[in-house]
């Protein structure tokens, strides 16, 4: 873990596992099925186990398999995030937590570029997956908390928020599961047979 990260972790402490569980269960509480809160909550779920897929993973191998299906449902989430539900958080009156929203998932972004340039056979690989971990999960908690609380008690228009975050999600996911992705890519021919298929 850089100085930075040391910092920083010093600075915004992870929650404890009993206040997210809490947080987690009142935001389900508040959801129903098929709306845009109780998918969030279950690409919450995919994410903190993606991550827990990353730390069980023993070779470099199956760190990098773990980082990819990671970096799926955390893109995939977070731009579904940026451009649907953030900007009606703004627009419900929550300009605030909607900016610091955004600063954080840019954030981890970068941290996540950061990691795909450390061997993952190293210790430092697992400290900066565990530093990441800890900023997402503190970010998750502030989402379910609070900031995604006063979209579903403020906001406007809820069932078009739905169908925009469903929409933007498997835009980039693919649908429900991190699998098909790979599934999908593997059906299709490499990409050197596909630039040729135009000269044929």
């Amino acid at each position: 873990m850089s100085v930075v990260d040391k910092i920083l972790s010093k600075v915004t402490p992870l929650p404890s596992e009993e206040k997210r569980a809490e947080a987690t269960a009142e935001a389900r509480a508040r959801s129903q099925p098929g709306d845009w809160l109780s998918m969030a909550l279950d690409q919450h779920d995919r994410i903190r186990a993606a991550f827990a897929a990353c730390r069980r993973a023993e070779t470099a191998e199956a760190r990098m398999v773990a980082m990819k299906e990671l970096a799926l449902v955390l893109n995939g989430h977070a731009l579904a995030e940026e451009v649907v539900l953030y900007p009606g958080l703004a627009q419900a009156g929550e300009k605030l937590h909607a900016g610091h929203a955004y600063t954080e998932q840019t954030t981890a972004k970068m941290q996540m570029a950061e990691l795909e340039n450390i061997p993952a056979s190293t210790p430092e690989w697992m400290d900066k997956l565990k530093h990441i971990e800890g900023a997402v999960l503190t970010h998750i908690y502030e989402e379910e908390s609070n900031w995604f609380l006063r979209l579903k008690e403020k906001g406007e228009h809820q069932e078009h928020l739905a169908e925009r975050f469903r929409e933007e999600f498997e835009r980039y996911c693919g649908g429900g599961s991190t699998a098909a992705a790979p599934a999908r890519a593997a059906t299709r021919p490499p990409p050197r047979a596909r630039r040729s298929e135009g000269r044929l």
